[in-house]
């Protein structure tokens, strides 16, 4: 065997470890979106045991406020649906709509001072607040992991690697933009 073919052998074997090395980082990246996903998923089905529990406490208190309970049901069941069918788009517009119907139970209760000072209501809403706190850090972590993901699979040479092996895209969770928004208090009163 010739010089040349320990160099050509050489070349194949760096450029295999090469290849190998960024299968591993690909892999890596994508187990990692999928535990941010299971963190958020953990934290949303906590919120999902808690909510029906706050509602029963502010139906006891407030018998005029059922279309405010019922779009946080509503919500709720869209929330679930989403997150069982591991649709992120349709997350984002159900959590959003969920985040506001919660605002608006929070802030219609002020109106409600023996509600506001059972224990129990306060204990969930703080438990709530929290849950809801925790799920926009992990929500934080998810979309920088896929954002790692989507920009990896798309460099040069990894998007080499990721389209021999079907690595796939994923989608960032995102809320609507009134979600954004500053929520108008006074509306909430009339």
């Amino acid at each position: 065997m010739g010089i040349a073919a320990f160099i050509i052998l050489g070349i194949i074997v760096v450029a295999a470890i090469y290849f190998i090395n960024i299968y591993n980082n690909l892999v890596r990246i994508k187990h990692n979106v999928s535990q941010a996903w299971a963190n958020i998923d953990v934290l949303l089905k906590q919120r999902h045991d808690e909510l029906p529990k706050l509602v029963e406490v502010c139906k006891q208190y407030m018998q005029y406020e059922g279309s405010t309970l019922e779009k946080i049901i509503q919500a709720r069941s869209g929330v679930s649906q989403a997150r069982k069918a591991g649709d992120i788009a349709a997350l984002g517009i159900a959590e959003s709509q969920l985040r506001m119907g919660l605002g608006s139970l929070f802030a219609v209760s002020e109106a409600y001072p023996e509600l506001k000072a059972n224990e129990n209501f306060q204990h969930l809403q703080s438990r709530i607040t929290g849950i809801e706190d925790a799920i926009a850090d992990r929500r934080e972590y998810y979309n920088d992991s896929v954002n790692i993901n989507n920009v990896r699979i798309e460099q040069f040479p990894d998007l080499i690697v990721a389209r021999m092996f079907n690595f796939k895209e994923q989608a960032l969770l995102e809320f609507d933009e009134e979600e954004k928004q500053d929520v108008d208090i006074k509306s909430l009163f009339n």
